[in-house]
């Protein structure tokens, strides 16, 4: 991620500076898109969290409809890397991987744990760790319980987001609206001009900083709080 960072700054500031003229704006747009492949990273995990909360329900449900079958707990979990949800099932056939080798139950679910590191997968793990030390004659009920939960609340967090959009998407309209009429501005060899002084840079250092407070306070203002690991 570092290097891809340093060549996409690097591309964008030898190609803006030959463009416009004026290396002060190369550097500003540099560091915007050295950024870029950090704000993938970043999307790409709030989009894995997204879809692990929408299957986690339909997953729960088939370890219930497996131990109702009879099925014992290591084989319905082990079970769930052919049936369950394609998203989870990588994870499973591990735990199944590790369960057949000799490895003990607890440490297998913490093994999965691991491997998951998502905060449905610790209540699950910790749940079942619970219920094979105490006996089982619950765990139906038990598991029903946690499914309607997660429907539940990925049911409101998936409406909190859809209004948060709104908030977030006005944030990065407005941080990206006056660089695009600055680039639009330094094409013209006068505008340019301007900004290739230490005053220029400075001015642009500056509103560069502003541009990130802002849009990181907007942000902040419109998310909604993490799930957290605690268990």
């Amino acid at each position: 991620m570092v290097t891809l960072s340093l060549v996409v700054g690097t591309v964008v500031f030898i190609g803006l500076t030959a463009l416009t003229g004026a290396a002060p704006i190369g550097l500003c747009f540099a560091v915007f898109a050295a950024a870029l492949p950090w704000g993938a990273l970043t999307w790409q995990a709030k989009r894995r969290q997204t879809v692990l909360r929408e299957v986690w329900p339909d997953a729960i449900d088939n370890l219930r409809s497996a131990i109702r079958a009879g099925l014992t707990l290591p084989e319905a979990l082990a079970d769930l890397a052919e049936r369950g949800p394609v998203e989870l099932r990588e994870a499973f056939a591990s735990f199944a991987t590790d369960y057949r080798s000799g490895a003990r139950f607890n440490d297998a679910l913490d093994r999965l744990k691991d491997i998951l590191a998502d905060p449905t997968a610790d209540r699950l793990v910790a749940a079942l760790q619970v219920t094979r030390e105490v006996g089982g004659a619950d765990i139906g009920r038990l598991l029903e319980t946690l499914s309607d939960f997660l429907r539940d609340d990925a049911r409101t967090r998936a409406e909190l987001e859809a209004r948060q959009s709104w908030t977030v998407n006005g944030a990065r309209l407005a941080v990206v609206a006056p660089w695009l009429i600055l680039l639009l501005l330094a094409m013209q060899p006068e505008a340019a001009a301007a900004y290739q002084s230490l005053a220029g840079l400075i001015v642009l250092l500056v509103g560069m900083g502003v541009s990130i407070i802002c849009y990181q306070l907007m942000l902040r203002i419109g998310s909604l709080p993490p799930e957290r690991r605690v268990l």
